[in-house]
């Protein structure tokens, strides 16, 4: 399919038949030739002085090669574009940002990852600590979430951003698995995790935001109470699903605020899961795979190709094809002409006498 960016150029058409209309004829004014022969050579070519202008007119197929020739200039200048086929594309709808909890406390040994980390003497699953965990179950999540955005935050007695929102899963994984406990500090920051991630999500244009926060102990180094954070975390429409995957019995800092959890959750229309072991972890993320199912914004585009130099070069090819036979047919004539200049002056050669 073919649309003309200009089509308003094809008015242009018409200038040359308005010229020829209303324009008045080139008058060009030439002294007559002056030979001392005249008489002559009027005798030998039989024409006829005159007095008078002379006009010289084109034959047809000159007329059909500069009208085609005009056609061609003004479809260039309308720009022809040829229209391809639609392209679709799915766009994600949705950004997901996972702050993980890198506080000391992370480092218990009290998660077993079954039939995956085998021992060369045993059936039973290698117990890891809870970041090992955290790290391994989350590699499996967002392997199916390769149509969203994803973020990451670290955070112990500060947030910190290792991964701005991105479609690069395998980049994103990378830096989780990179991640280290007590990299970030050994307290729980756990409000000024979520205040920074209400940050980031002001910098995103999706509407539809998703904070997953993973953490294993109470809040004990924020600013912003958790609370209030998620208060206006909700303002700003965001999501929280908190994810407690510390011991329940824990004390001192290790111990989980799970009313504060749970608190938030509601806040922000959420959801707060439990994990205490790496089955119960791999469950919640299942479940929130159910109640956040990836959301598409569709796009669609046909691409354009300009083709406005085709009519340039068959233009150009015209004019070049033109002027070749041009010069063909004035070879041919003076070929002709030096052929009957020597016909008539071998009669006259061989007529002379010699004594």
């Amino acid at each position: 399919m073919i649309e003309f960016v200009y089509p308003w150029a094809f008015m242009l058409i018409v200038v040359p038949f308005a010229v020829t209309l209303f324009a008045p004829a080139y008058k060009e004014r030439k002294s007559s030739i002056k030979v001392p022969y005249f008489a002559r050579l009027v005798d030998v070519t039989g024409e006829k002085p005159q007095s008078g202008a002379v006009l010289l007119n084109r034959n047809n197929l000159q007329r059909l090669l500069i009208a085609f020739s005009w056609l061609c200039i003004v479809t260039a200048i309308a720009k022809p574009e040829m229209i391809g086929a639609p392209i679709n594309q799915e766009k994600s709808a949705r950004d997901l940002m996972i702050a993980v909890d890198l506080s000391g406390s992370m480092s218990v040994e009290d998660f077993t990852l079954p039939n995956v980390i085998k021992n060369s003497s045993t059936d039973e699953g290698e117990r890891v600590n809870r970041l090992v965990a955290v790290k391994h179950v989350l590699n499996d999540f967002v392997k199916g979430r390769e149509h969203d955005r994803l973020g990451l935050i670290l955070f112990g007695d500060a947030p910190y951003l290792q991964a701005p929102f991105t479609d690069d899963i395998t980049t994103w994984q990378a830096l989780l698995n990179e991640s280290a406990i007590g990299m970030a500090g050994q307290s729980t920051a756990f409000g000024d995790a979520i205040g920074l991630a209400i940050s980031v999500f002001e910098q995103s244009d999706t509407q539809n935001r998703v904070l997953i926060v993973l953490t294993d102990g109470n809040d004990t180094a924020s600013k912003v109470p958790p609370v209030e954070a998620a208060k206006v975390a909700a303002a700003h429409d965001i999501k929280i699903y908190t994810i407690a995957i510390g011991d329940p019995s824990a004390v001192g800092e290790e111990k989980v605020d799970f009313e504060v959890l749970n608190e938030i959750a509601v806040v922000t229309k959420g959801k707060s899961f439990q994990a205490l072991n790496s089955d119960e972890l791999l469950t919640v993320y299942a479940e929130i795979d159910k109640l956040e199912p990836q959301q598409f914004d569709s796009l669609s585009f046909r691409p354009r190709v300009s083709i406005h130099h085709y009519p340039i070069m068959l233009f150009v090819s015209i004019y070049l094809l033109a002027l070749f036979i041009v010069n063909i047919r004035i070879r041919m004539q003076l070929t002709e002409q030096k052929a009957q200049q020597k016909a008539q002056q071998k009669p006259a050669s061989e007529g002379v006498s010699h004594d």
